[in-house]
């Protein structure tokens, strides 16, 4: 099926580091990172800035900080991602995900992500949405 709606993005994987931020192992570390990435979903429509200095999620670019880097891909690419569905970098050379600014920085995240996805996964099951586990 997938999202509704852009509300949903944000609420999902934008939740993913909201919780991510209040964990004392992973939290710290996504702040030490110093990084603005914005997720730039299609199908619905979302921007997801994550502001990790600032322990701050936001549905679209106004307001804060510029992103350092920026994700493109469809929503439903992101909620198989963050279940770890998604080789990263198989997925940029398929076009599937298209990376702008420093990619560098995003490899930062990498070994951070993989903590995230079995909360993730929880979340979809608490919440009712199996149809969006892949």
């Amino acid at each position: 099926m997938g999202f509704n709606d852009s509300e949903e993005v944000t609420k999902y994987i934008g939740g993913i580091f909201e919780t991510a931020f209040d964990d004392p192992e992973i939290g710290p570390k996504l702040i030490d990172t110093g990084l603005v990435v914005a997720f730039d979903f299609t199908e619905p429509d979302a921007v997801v800035v994550i502001d990790m200095p600032n322990k701050a999620v936001s549905n679209g670019l106004g307001g804060g900080p510029s992103p350092s880097a920026t994700m493109a891909m469809t929503a439903d690419v992101g909620n198989a991602y963050w279940q770890g569905k998604v080789n990263l970098p198989l997925a940029m050379a398929k076009k599937k995900v298209k990376v702008e600014g420093n990619v560098a920085s995003l490899l930062k995240l990498a070994p951070l992500g993989k903590k995230l996805y079995a909360g993730y996964i929880q979340r979809l099951k608490d919440d009712g949405r199996d149809d969006l586990i892949v």
